[in-house]
This record gives structure tokens, sequence and C-alpha cells, in this order.
């Protein structure tokens, strides 16, 4: 189980009584990995206190993906602290640590940018569809083609990583989440772009997603 790193950004509402009850027990048992489920299921709930407290917990047993969780969290007080983090997760063979490592290497906040070393490191999660954090891999692949800037822009790339991580997960899904992204934008990395984000909640939209076309007529409307 894995939560997409994009969810991140829109927490999913959940009721505090429900979260993360089906890897409690274990948890509490001592269990590193159900510890970094429970954390990660926290996080994407919203709940980043309790999230912080799980994820200490299976770091500090040896969980890689926990490191890699705490990393993600740590983008939104420091990056240059959530590169380190992620290179810690990347070392101990966190496959989410690559992903999270990647974001870092294209974000200016986290210091010098090294585009090359990302792409590498995403595309090699990208090939393992095994993995969930294929789908995340292919998602940011397909947002830093989409961006251009240090890369040169390549609408044709990002619809293939785009169409090939919502393949893993749901119909429309990434490119739905590359219309939030050019609408919200990220310091950094994305400038707001209500053009951008307006062609792909389209085919989000196109491609069957309910959410893209919603957010197609909400933007188009104002």
């Amino acid at each position: 189980m894995k939560r997409s790193v994009w969810l991140l950004l829109f927490p999913l509402l959940a009721h505090a009584n429900e979260i993360g009850s089906q890897y409690k027990e274990q948890a509490e048992a001592g269990d590193a990995r159900a510890q970094y489920y429970l954390a990660d299921t926290y996080y994407s709930s919203g709940d980043e206190s309790h999230a912080r407290y799980w994820a200490e917990k299976a770091a500090t047993a040896g969980e890689p993906d926990a490191v890699a969780l705490l990393a993600q969290m740590m983008m939104k007080t420091s990056w240059p602290d959530a590169r380190k983090l992620a290179e810690q997760a990347v070392l101990a063979g966190s496959s989410n640590g690559e992903i999270t490592l990647a974001h870092t290497l294209v974000n200016t906040q986290a210091g010098k940018t090294d585009y090359p070393r990302a792409l590498s490191l995403l595309q090699k999660a990208a090939e393992n569809t095994d993995s969930d954090a294929a789908v995340d891999a292919q998602m940011l692949l397909g947002l830093i083609y989409a961006n251009g800037g240090e890369v040169t822009e390549d609408d044709a790339k990002a619809t293939f990583w785009f169409k090939r991580s919502s393949t893993l997960s749901r119909s429309g899904y990434a490119e739905y989440w590359a219309g939030k992204m050019f609408q919200e934008g990220e310091k950094g990395f994305i400038a707001p772009n209500t053009q951008k984000a307006l062609n792909w909640f389209n085919v989000s939209c196109l491609e069957g997603n309910d959410s893209g076309c919603e957010e197609l007529d909400a933007l188009s409307g104002e």
C-alpha cells in the first residue's frame, strides 16, 4: 500500500477513528512496515502530527520508505533538508525515496538542480511497474516535460508518461493532477499557468475522468 505523493498536495478527508485501523495493532506491536503504512495513511489524510510520530518510529527501526516519507514532509519546511533525507532513503533502498529525491533535484528551493540525475532516477523507478512508485515516477516525468525549463518542453513525452501513469492508476488521473499542479504552481519548479492547466484538465476529461471535467468547467468559467 502506498499513497501517491501528489495526493499530499490535496489531502483526503477521513474520520480520525477510521484512519489506519488495519495497521494500528501491528504498528503498536513494533512492526516497522506497519508503522510506515500507518504513517503514510495518516499523512495522506492530512494528520501530519500522527504521521510524523509513526514515520519517525518506523525510520528508527530501519524502514527506508519511512525516511522517504519524512523527506516528503520536510519539503513543506526545508527543501535542502528534504533532499538530504531523500538521499538517505535512496541509499537505504527506497524506491519512494528515488522519486522524492528526483523532486528535490528539480526544485531550486532545495539547492542546485540536477535534471539529468532526476530523469535517471525517475526512468529507473518508472520501469518497475510492479511497484506503486512507478505511478508517481511516470507522473513526475510527465510534469518535467510538460513544464520545460531546464529540459526542452515536450508535450508528446509528457502525454506518453502521463498516459502510462494513468494506466497504472485510473484513467485521466495523472493528467488531472498535472492540471492541478499548473493551476496551483510549485515555487522553485512550476509557475502557475492557466493555459496549461486547462489543457491537462481537458485531456483528463476526454479520458473520462470526472474530476478533470469538473475542474475544466470551473476554470473555464472564471
